[in-house]
């Protein structure tokens, strides 16, 4: 059967699945999505405004190629949409040269030849001044680099997706999931429905939708909080994200509408979310020393006492690779599961969108995914 003619699910339009409807319809294939909300709700990991979107990778190097195709994909996005999803202001990374992140950031700029300046104290006190550095600290700007708007973003894909003919099943809950001969079965509440294909991403709900993945997917709960400062600092001509990899691994974004700077923390730092269903929303005086201790220590311009809080889910691997590819344990390659991407994939999902539809439509993928795949990794 042709790409022109295939039919495929995409179950959780969200993130992942905004982006993978997209590049499938944008392909011909006859697309049908399902989300329990709506594209571009906040009780997933789509929330807070901004996200940072960055060239170089502290994880490893192999996902470069990746995020190459994604910034494509980004630009094609924007200019079928007509919206500013993304805007390059860069991001400063910083964090001791003794720590394997740092390092493999350098390893990364090099082995690929990323657009970058290392600036060192003195360079960056005169043109950040809002920032404090540590003892052996190395600060690298990736100019490629700036922020995602994760809501528009989420909308607007499924939006350009509709527009290319797929339709979109709003809140309605996928039950179940079944393979069937030569494709698989949608059941909802309202009934089944037979495809050819399915791209399954579920979010934090993967643990609900898949109780029997050979890889652990925990989900965790974390907190966006926004700091307004008390000098033009972070709001002068040059306003890049950052990244800090030590002591304390965080993040943060100055606010497009230049009133406040989001603060964030990294991975290992949330706490375990418990049911996606039953989210706390709500945040402990106690859960913020953190981010006080942060900004004494590195940001001394931002006022301590938050403005805003938001909470957000995300689903978190072992290994912090994502889980990429067809449905382990189906015997069915028509299953294309996408989840687990560990707090790091809103600036890779244009290409995870297209490697989904490149899996649904042909069973296989031209970028390099072979260490991300669920067909060519051992359970982890």
């Amino acid at each position: 059967m042709s790409a022109a003619r295939k039919r495929v699910a995409v179950v959780g339009v969200g993130t992942m699945g905004s982006q993978a409807a997209w590049r499938l319809a944008a392909r011909g294939a006859e697309v049908v999505g399902y989300d329990r909300f709506a594209p571009g709700h906040d009780r997933s990991a789509a929330g807070g405004e901004t996200r940072v979107f960055r060239s170089a990778h502290f994880e490893d190097t192999r996902y470069v190629p990746l995020l190459r195709h994604a910034d494509a994909l980004w630009g094609q996005l924007q200019q079928e949409t007509g919206r500013e999803l993304r805007r390059l202001t860069g991001c400063l990374l910083m964090g001791s040269t003794e720590e394997q992140q740092m390092a493999t950031v350098l390893e990364s700029i090099a082995e690929h030849d990323l657009d970058h300046e290392v600036l060192d104290a003195e360079t960056l006190a005169k043109r950040f001044p809002q920032y404090r550095l540590e003892d052996g600290d190395a600060v690298v700007l990736d100019r490629r680099a700036g922020f995602i708007r994760p809501e528009l973003t989420v909308q607007s894909a499924a939006r350009r997706a509709e527009q290319l003919g797929a339709v979109i099943h709003r809140y309605t809950t996928v039950r179940e999931i079944v393979p069937v001969a030569n494709g698989v079965e949608i059941r909802t509440d309202a009934g089944s429905e037979r495809f050819d294909a399915a791209v399954v991403t579920p979010g934090p709900w993967v643990n609900d939708l898949l109780p029997g993945l050979p890889w652990e997917v925990e989900i965790r709960r974390l907190i966006s909080a926004w700091f307004v400062p008390t000098t033009d600092a972070w709001f002068g001509e040059e306003r890049p994200a950052f990244i800090r990899t030590s002591p304390t691994h965080c993040y943060g974004l100055p606010s497009p509408d230049g009133v406040s700077v989001k603060l964030g923390l990294s991975q290992a730092l949330h706490k375990p979310a418990g049911d996606p269903n039953q989210l706390n929303r709500t945040v402990r005086p106690e859960e913020l020393e953190i981010y006080s201790d942060l900004i004494g220590r590195h940001l001394p311009d931002l006022h301590p006492d938050p403005t805003r809080l938001s909470v957000y889910m995300e689903g978190y691997t072992k290994s912090s690779r994502p889980l990429v590819g067809p449905l382990p344990g189906t015997g069915n390659e028509n299953m294309i599961l996408l989840a687990g991407f560990s707090g790091h994939g809103f600036k890779l999902s244009p290409a995870y969108g297209d490697i989904a539809a490149d899996l649904a439509l042909n069973g296989s993928s031209p970028q390099p995914i072979d260490f991300i795949s669920t067909a060519d990794r051992a359970a982890a």
